[in-house]
């Protein structure tokens, strides 16, 4: 099986055929670390570190690398705004991108640069293109003279007049509206830590020379993903090749992979970022926040159940949705677990591939029709991620899994008598589906329960509540029964009453 990537530079999907066989070089725009990140920004690293996990099972190996951008206009406007430093800015908000990332299980990052670090490469390159009469100075600003590259736009389409009014601020005489900075001559008013030498003089790099720098350091001067939001195409990823192509005389990436914007649903349409209500919005969803409400793993599994290159519809009754989703595969685990007295995470492994790729998801699986399933799902799973990284496609693949799983534990009446040879079925099929589930960051580790308490005083209260009620029903009280169920779910506390007993849960 071979995989394919839809390439917005050809507009089409291709074989991955990495520059190196073997080999894959990934390069994701990361953040620029003047304000919190929110859930938006989680997007682009959740998916590419699905892509990594994904590709590396599929044998390749893989270096990733995001950056950091803190050398930046907007960092400078709010280090001034706040009383700080940019480059205290800049550390307090990476590190607090980086404990989300965390809480994400966004650990396959390989490097993540920083701007203000790679001021030689830069300059270098700026130096080459300059030199090779594609970009010009001017009263201390360098520009990109996009009329010197006969392929630009070839990214995103566009004339070379439609980025005027975008990002870069320039102080110098431009020759052509289209032209873009490349370094930025420093201002009287600014800051010690955000000017630079260079042969134009004191100041700094402007923002998509920065990226190129970063990539090229560690990927080479031809690599194979390029990858960032898709409101990145223009301009920042055109100028990314524009100058990259210009000053190598070879491709940039071979391969550029967009995600699909986050819509933010809120009551009232804000008319920019700037509105106060989106302003309080976009506050409420910080992934700091969002994270002290909401598991990672929910965060993690509502964004990879949308394909990537679709925008995500965000708001809490979607979440919810999704968590509805993810509490199927909690409820299977936690039901083969009590089944078979040991848990299917730790049983888990690697899922184990076969020829061409195949994985042998039914392995070690006596009952034919589970086996059958399990082999069946899986190569769902594979076939959708082989089709450009269809994580919504390969989600859909695990719950018919654990649907199979859920029938086979019914069929053989696992809760009452059935045999022990079903219930290790059951174990093993469940590992499997988990190992499969981890090449897209899914099922690493079970989800805590919530308890009050470090000695589960919850659980031992809720124990009581269950006695109780198993006596009013024996009592053929069923009024005072169901009156416990519904006001424990008003709690978001739901009971399940199965075979072996009764389970309870936090939604």
């Amino acid at each position: 099986m071979s995989i394919a990537v839809y390439n917005t530079l050809t507009r089409q999907k291709e074989p991955l055929q990495p520059v190196t066989p073997g080999k894959v070089g990934i390069y994701l725009c990361g953040p620029t670390v003047y304000k919190p990140s929110h859930i938006g920004h989680a997007v682009g690293p959740i998916i590419f570190d699905a892509i990594k996990r994904y590709l590396v099972f599929r044998g390749f190996q893989v270096t990733w690398v995001v950056n950091i951008t803190d050398v930046d206009d907007k960092l400078i406007v709010e280090a001034a705004r706040q009383g700080t430093s940019t480059v205290e800015l800049a550390e307090r908000i990476t590190a607090d991108y980086l404990r989300a990332m965390k809480t994400l299980h966004v650990d396959g990052v390989d490097l993540m640069p920083k701007a203000s670090e790679h001021i030689g490469d830069i300059v270098a390159i700026i130096q080459r293109l300059v030199e090779r009469g594609v970009a010009y100075v001017s009263g201390g600003d360098v520009y990109f003279d996009v009329t010197r590259d006969a392929d630009y736009g070839k990214l995103s389409n566009r004339r070379t007049d439609e980025q005027e009014g975008q990002r870069d601020l320039q102080s110098g005489e431009k020759r052509n509206p289209g032209d873009f900075a490349l370094w930025k001559a420093a201002k009287p008013d600014e800051p010690k830590e955000v000017r630079f030498d260079s042969p134009w003089g004191s100041g700094r790099p402007g923002w998509h020379i920065e990226c190129s720098a970063m990539a090229m350091r560690y990927l080479g001067e031809t690599f194979d993903i390029h990858g960032g939001g898709l409101d990145l195409v223009f301009p920042h990823h055109e100028n990314e090749i524009a100058q990259s192509e210009s000053c190598t005389g070879k491709p940039f990436a071979k391969y550029w992979l967009h995600n699909g914007l986050t819509r933010f649903n809120t009551k009232k349409v804000a008319k920019s970022d700037a509105d106060p209500e989106m302003q309080a919005a976009l506050v409420k969803m910080t992934l700091h926040n969002l994270l002290a409400v909401y598991p990672g793993e929910l965060i993690r599994f509502f964004v990879l159940s949308t394909h990537y290159r679709r925008p995500i519809e965000y708001s809490e009754a979607e979440i919810e949705s999704k968590r509805k989703g993810l509490d199927t595969f909690y409820r299977t685990f936690e039901r083969v677990e009590r089944l078979c007295r040991a848990s299917p995470y730790t049983q888990a492994g690697a899922p184990q591939s076969g020829g061409n790729g195949a994985v042998q998801a039914g392995k070690g699986v006596a009952s034919a029709t589970l086996a059958s399933a399990c082999e069946e799902q899986a190569a769902e799973f594979l076939r959708a991620m082989d089709d450009d990284f269809n994580t919504a496609g390969a989600i859909a693949a695990l719950f018919e899994y654990a649907g199979a799983i859920n029938r086979h534990i019914e069929q053989e009446k696992l809760e009452t008598v059935g045999p022990e040879a079903g219930k290790h079925d059951a174990l093993t099929a469940t590992a499997g589906l988990i190992a499969l589930a981890r090449t897209i960051g899914l099922f690493l580790e079970p989800p805590e329960r919530t308890t009050a308490g470090t000695d589960g005083t919850a659980d031992k209260a809720m124990q009581v509540l269950i006695m109780v009620r198993q006596h009013l029903r024996k009592k053929k009280d069923f009024e005072t029964a169901d009156l416990i169920r519904n006001l424990l779910a008003e709690h978001k506390i739901t009971l399940e009453d199965r075979p072996d007993g009764t389970v309870w849960r936090c939604e």
